[in-house]
């Protein structure tokens, strides 16, 4: 054999290109800054911010131009995580690699490899291409990154999947050459590459909410504008007062703040969800985690421990002699006083057995070690160690140890009927026998091992809680179907009778897996997956949620994922469902909160118009308390403890409005009541105070009011006391404080500029108290009424 030669691998290199996994172009950071300015609450408040500039107004144009970047700024950053996946399928590729070429063996760079090419693989190599095996010498191939299999895959020269390597892989034993058939893009790994880059990324439900929400608010601030213009025009205000009054308008009508009370919640959201083990890539998919009606879920060390146990024994002698046999016929070692070891994790399962009996492998070596030994393959299906005791211990699969066992015909049926009881359970079974002899025949039979991945018993209350809160688990897993099946009824994944067509997939590859999320999704479901492998990349990437695990995982699988469990466990995943709807919840109440003061401010500037009164508040009060008088509260609204309740609910629909009919009608008369109550205490002032003192009053009356109306924003149904007064200790920490800070402005010489105060005196205080009180005493009224009824 010599390979191909240089003239002829350089024509094919020049004719099909270099053998490397290509990046799809992405998005400039440029790209990525513009489109933080182009949602509707933004193109709002650039306007504002333009015509205050114009009309000399510096201080608001200042003020409103920072929020503007610091919004911007904060959602590049969230945003520009350069798409790393298929840059980390990259660095699976072989740097160099050992060819035939001119009958010299030589040293290249992978991705100077064609089509046609010889490698010579041995142990340690990664695999530079796809390839199909000319010679093989005991080779073993860890395909872990394409499967998700941690048990490396035994190779032999054949037509079908067994007789090829991959791009990617790496050797684990013996040695092969084998003759390229695909590179770069053309290979295994390219095509996932591709999945990849294809896979559709779509707004999270959140993300779509709160376009929506702009979109309202931008047409909501149209019509009130042109309103006021209308009316303005009517009674011969001057165009720049117009002007002033548009800005004053816009102020009012954008909740400044909401930017960053969303980020600061998912931000919570993150650092909780840190602490119970998932790790969150992407902020957005934490809220989206409350939206989840279906979770793909692979089996292998996510629903079970990821651990093979034997868990069961069948034997015509004791266990204990059993798991001697069995002990002897391995290769497997495990590490002092641990379950980890290394080799096989089937024999790694009888030594841990072994060890649970006081049998131990390194004994057994030391006392009676071997003459010869046959290693397992695929054609015999077993593997057997002659020892100096003279005896040749075997184990194997069932089918292949009972052919070379001297056995009864009714001896026979009773070891199938053992073996099918045990494969009913889902286990996998191995069968040990022993001979007199080197030689694999004439043996006496011993017993059956089974052996299975137990289930983690917190995944399986998970299970039983995520079908509660209508959430569908199901099963991804290289098993069997009947096996699969048997697994998914003691997980309780499924019903005894239950059909697992749906719910239990099995031996799925990459394109079915993208296919399966790709159903889920048209029929209106909110898909999270979860996987470890490679071939779980592009399906992860197409999810709502993708979830890669922590230990188990590829640095590609983590790079495509939203969420990473560091504990590889299923039970996380429900945990962060919890903690998803949670976030949504409190999101909400947040928005509702800032829009019902938003709401207020509107009414009360645009009432003071239609009454022919001065304007009641300045462009930068309005700034004041949606920036910090609004937001400091309504972020304490997040802090409100997560209720076991949410997870009784069924998932909320995508379609469903953050802020719909029902939200809408609430906001109204709130923010209708609060500004009433301003109106009519403006209205009073300016009787027998100056537009100065009757803007200060007002000012902090509304403030105050805003402040004391957080409590009642806590649930729409109980009042605040019934909540628990100290459940929320920073409510009551910012509370006071927003109150303190908010009577300071009008003492300091530098605010009394900045917002045109004057200090206010005792006689002040018994108007803003009282009228302060209005609304929060209303909304808690109601409460109860309702509550009797």
């Amino acid at each position: 054999m010599t390979g191909l030669s240089e003239k002829e691998a350089l024509k094919k290199l020049h004719l099909n290109g270099p053998n490397i996994i290509k990046q799809e172009a992405g998005r400039s950071s440029w790209i990525v800054l513009l489109e933080q300015f182009k949602s509707p609450l933004v193109i709002i408040l650039i306007f504002a911010s333009l015509i205050a500039f114009m009309l000399g107004e510096v201080k608001e144009s200042l003020a409103i131009g920072t929020i503007l970047v610091i919004n911007a700024l904060v959602g590049f950053f969230q945003e520009y995580r350069a798409e790393t996946s298929i840059a980390a399928l990259k660095n699976l590729t072989a740097p160099r690699a050992t060819v035939l070429r001119d009958g010299i063996k030589k040293l290249i760079h992978a991705d100077k490899i064609v089509e046609g090419d010889v490698l010579l693989l041995e142990a340690g190599d990664i695999v530079a291409a796809d390839a199909k095996l000319l010679t093989t010498s005991r080779l073993q191939i860890n395909e872990a990154i394409l499967t998700g299999e941690s048990v490396p895959a035994l190779k032999k020269i054949s037509e079908d999947k067994s007789g090829k390597v991959f791009m990617g892989t790496s050797v684990t034993n013996g040695t092969a050459e084998a003759v390229v058939i695909a590179t770069g893009m053309s290979t295994q790994l390219g095509h996932i590459a591709h999945l990849i880059s294809t896979a559709k990324v779509e707004l999270t439900p959140l993300q779509k909410q709160l376009e929506e929400l702009g979109k309202t608010l931008l047409y909501l601030c149209i019509v009130i504008v042109l309103l006021v213009a209308l009316i303005g025009f009517f009674r011969g205000i001057s165009g720049s007062n117009l002007l002033i009054f548009s800005i004053s308008l816009a102020v009012a009508v954008v909740p400044e703040g909401l930017p960053a009370i969303v980020t600061v919640a998912l931000a919570l959201g993150v650092e909780r969800l840190s602490r119970k083990k998932a790790l969150i890539r992407k902020l957005p998919s934490v809220e989206t985690l409350g939206s989840v009606s279906i979770i793909c879920t692979d089996k292998t060390g996510t629903l079970t421990t990821g651990n093979m146990r034997v868990r069961e024994l069948w034997t015509t002698e004791d266990d204990s002699s059993l798991l001697i046999k069995a002990t002897s016929c391995c290769d497997a070692e495990l590490f002092n006083e641990s379950e980890k070891g290394t080799g096989d994790p089937t024999e790694l399962a009888i030594l841990i057995a072994a060890r649970e009996k006081g049998i131990s492998r390194k004994t057994i070596e030391e006392k009676n070690g071997r003459k010869s030994s046959e290693p397992f393959d695929s054609e015999r299906k077993r593997m057997s160690i002659f020892r100096n005791d003279g005896i040749n211990y075997v184990k194997g699969a069932v089918e292949s140890i009972l052919s070379i066992c001297t056995l009864e015909e009714n001896q026979k049926k009773e070891i199938l009927k053992q073996t099918e009881k045990m494969t009913d359970k889902g286990l996998r079974v191995l069968a040990v026998a022993t001979g007199k002899t080197a030689e694999e025949k004439n043996l006496l039979f011993s017993g059956l091992l089974g052996i299975a991945d137990p289930p983690r018993p917190e995944a399986m209350e998970a299970i039983s809680l995520a079908k509660i809160a209508g959430i569908t688990p199901i099963m991804i897993t290289g098993d069997h179907p009947h096996t699969a099946a048997t697994i998914a009824k003691e997980m309780g994944l499924l019903e005894e009778n239950e059909n697992p067509e749906g719910k239990v997939h099995s031996r799925a590859t990459p394109e079915e897996k993208l296919q399966l999320v790709r159903f889920w999704k048209e029929k209106g479901h909110v898909v999270a997956m979860t996987g470890d492998g490679v071939n779980d990349a592009p399906a992860l990437r197409e999810a709502h949620i993708g979830i890669a695990m922590g230990k188990q995982g590829t640095e590609v699988t983590r790079q495509a994922a939203d969420i990473i469990l560091t504990d590889d466990n299923f039970a996380t995943i429900v945990a962060a469902v919890h903690e998803g709807r949670g976030i949504y919840q409190n999101i909400r109440k947040a928005v509702m909160y800032l829009l019902m003061g938003n709401l207020a401010e509107l009414s009360l500037v645009v009432g003071a118009i239609l009454l022919g009164l001065p304007i009641p508040l300045l462009a930068s009060h309005l700034l004041w308390i949606n920036i910090v008088t609004d937001a400091l509260p309504a972020l304490t609204l997040l802090m409100d403890p997560l209720t076991d309740e949410l997870m009784q609910e069924k998932p909320r629909s995508p379609k469903e409005k953050m802020v719909g009919k029902k939200q809408w009608m609430q906001i109204f008369t709130v923010g209708f009541i609060e500004a009433t109550c301003c109106l009519i205490l403006y209205a009073y002032l300016l009787k027998s105070h100056s537009i100065e003192s009757a803007r200060n009053i007002v000012f902090t009356t509304l403030v105050t009011s805003q402040v004391l109306r957080t409590f009642g924003a806590r649930s729409r149904t109980q009042v605040f006391w019934k909540l628990g007064a100290f459940s929320n200790l920073w409510l009551i920490v910012v509370s006071i404080l927003t109150i303190f800070i908010q009577v300071t402005l009008h003492y300091i010489p530098l605010t009394q500029k900045m917002f045109e105060l004057i200090p206010l005196t005792l006689e002040n205080f018994e108007l803003i108290l009282p009228v302060a009180l209005i609304p929060i005493t209303l909304i808690e009224m109601k409460k109860i009424l309702f509550s009797k009824h």
